[in-house]
């Protein structure tokens, strides 16, 4: 594609057999211009997916139901482009899971999650993973300051990756 400050750009086409359809990535990169129109790749410093978007994480099964799997698929899409979506979306994942699988009363997800405890059907180990899913993701829907700095806190990606574990 061309050079910039941050080194050379270049998008490599890789052909799937089985699919017959195009993996783009977009590299950062040494180029090396060759006699005439030929041009190398000296050495790659990054590589990004472009096509087709894609996750790590195992695909939801199939009796996960399609309003929760969306966001799922979607919280793990988004992860690496940004912390913040992820966990917001994460958050509205297992909002909709208490609402479909606990049948809890609509309302806010603290008040969700303050019910289902309350109920004492989860096991220990769970009642603590859900309610620091809802306090990430409450950092990631609603500016939060620090007590001490006054500093609004940025969700992390472990924290958002841990959600997605939770969720998972």
């Amino acid at each position: 594609i061309g050079d910039d400050a941050d080194k050379g750009w270049a998008i490599l086409r890789l052909d799937c057999p089985a699919c017959n359809r195009m993996n783009l990535f977009l590299l950062n990169c040494n180029i090396v211009q060759g006699p005439g129109p030929v041009t190398g790749i000296a050495k790659v410093f990054s590589s990004v997916p472009i096509r087709p978007r894609g996750s790590n994480r195992p695909p939801c099964p199939p009796e996960v139901p399609a309003l929760l799997a969306e966001d799922y698929i979607e919280a793990c899409l988004v992860l690496p482009d940004s912390s913040k979506a992820s966990a917001a979306l994460s958050r509205r994942c297992l909002q909709n899971l208490l609402r479909e699988a606990a049948k809890v009363k609509h309302g806010n997800l603290a008040d969700e999650i303050q019910e289902v405890i309350d109920g004492g059907h989860l096991p220990s180990h769970l009642v603590q993973v859900v309610d620091a899913v809802r306090h990430i993701g409450n950092f990631a829907a609603h500016p939060t300051k620090s007590k001490s700095t006054g500093e609004i806190l940025p969700v992390e990606a472990q924290e958002a990756e841990w959600n997605l574990d939770v969720l998972e």
